[in-house]
């Protein structure tokens, strides 16, 4: 009786483990083959995980396939892992992707997406036709991927290559996580921000390396309880809160976390920036810059309240951006300037509570400076006193 029993036991559990197995879905099984378009199929098997009641993980494995945009949306009934260890390919034209994104993804909850794999966007025919530098409306050329009302989930191991705009786009996301994803891309790709955050809550970039030409991080209005850990940047123009201001339906920012991060040949290191002469009103507060490497970083610390790309603005009026409890604590390194501290708050509503704490910074190997305006720091440890600035730079 017993041996019977052991015997029906192992039954079981044998009938379990195929039970599970079978809730792998290979993109196969939808029509998606190598060197093939696999939008439909991925489109396919997208909507049979959804309506499945147990998780489910679909599996796209090494190869490379074609993919113009697909869009998968919930609510899905139970957790969903898509799996990549293949290569991705969106179209080279921006007008032959079929919308905005190569991957967008809305409204799910317990999403995993990890692999190997790297999606391509191909960008470097659309960068040629960017001309953002002209007009502040330019035409968006198509990200890699956009997370919309995402919640707890994670994004590991995956890599974006060559997106022909922002390779992540994170907007009204809850607890979700990017770990050990990568961004490659030149430096002279334009306007190719590696991870872009707005309006979200509890979203952390861990363990990440991104080379782009833009923003590796940046933050938009609505980002709260951030953690940026343990990131590389380089080439890029750094990590940046901003920019805001530009519009008056703007949230507030509060609770950054910058830490542990090294940061090489940027234009940029750590970056708040707003626009002056325009409707936002929004506070940013409880930032804090810690425990960061500079390496040949043209601006390792940046507060600028007058930010003005390309002269597309005017300076009449101050920002009305309230900046405060910033802290700037820990950081070393190479500036490629003599200002490495730059903190221009606004003259409208000056910046309060910033505290600087151990920096040191060299400039050919001489401390770098620090030049404030419209703030009045606390200074503590090793870090330079804030001069006033000046029309001459070096």
């Amino acid at each position: 009786m017993k041996f019977s029993m052991i015997i029906l036991f192992f039954c079981f559990i044998t009938f379990s483990f195929d039970l599970v197995q079978s809730e792998n879905l290979q993109i196969s099984q939808f029509g998606g083959k190598q060197n093939t378009n696999i939008a439909k199929a991925l489109i396919s098997a997208w909507t049979q995980a959804c309506a499945s009641t147990s998780a489910v993980k679909i599996v796209i494995p090494k190869g490379t396939y074609q993919m113009t945009h697909v869009k998968l949306k919930g609510p899905c009934k139970a957790p969903i892992e898509l799996y990549v260890d293949g290569t991705i390919k969106a179209p080279v034209k921006p007008q032959d992707v079929g919308g905005d994104e190569i991957l967008r993804i809305d409204y799910v909850n317990a999403l995993t997406i990890s692999g190997n794999g790297v999606f391509d966007g191909q960008g470097a025919y659309a960068w040629k036709q960017n001309d953002c530098s002209k007009s502040f409306n330019c035409k968006l050329l198509g990200m890699n991927f956009a997370f919309n009302y995402i919640n707890n989930s994670i994004v590991r191991g995956i890599t974006s290559k060559d997106s022909k705009h922002f390779h992540v786009n994170v907007l009204g996301c809850n607890n979700f996580t990017f770990d050990g994803f990568k961004v490659s891309a030149p430096h002279d790709s334009a306007n190719t921000d590696g991870i872009h955050i707005g309006r979200s809550r509890g979203v952390n970039v861990l363990n990440t390396n991104i080379a782009t030409g833009d923003d590796c991080v940046s933050l938009g209005d609505g980002s709260k309880q951030v953690l940026v850990q343990n990131v590389k940047c380089g080439p890029g123009h750094g990590i940046s809160v901003g920019s805001l201001g530009k519009y008056k339906e703007e949230e507030p920012v509060d609770g950054i976390t910058i830490k542990g991060c090294t940061l090489k040949g940027t234009d940029n290191g750590v970056r708040i920036k707003t626009w002056p002469s325009e409707p936002g009103t929004i506070t940013v507060t409880n930032m804090k810059f810690e425990d960061i490497t500079m390496d040949n970083v043209k601006n390792p610390i940046i507060i600028d309240q007058e930010y003005c790309p390309w002269n597309q603005c005017t300076k009449k009026y101050p920002s009305k951006i309230k900046i405060s409890k910033v802290t700037i604590k820990n950081i070393k390194g190479t500036s490629a300037t003599k200002e490495g501290v730059i903190i221009a708050c606004s003259s409208g509503v000056p910046c309060e509570g910033v505290e600087i704490s151990n920096v040191d910074l060299k400039f050919k190997g001489a401390p770098a400076i620090a030049v404030c305006s419209n703030v009045k720091p606390k200074i503590t440890g090793k870090a330079p006193t804030c001069t006033a600035p000046s029309n001459k730079k070096e």
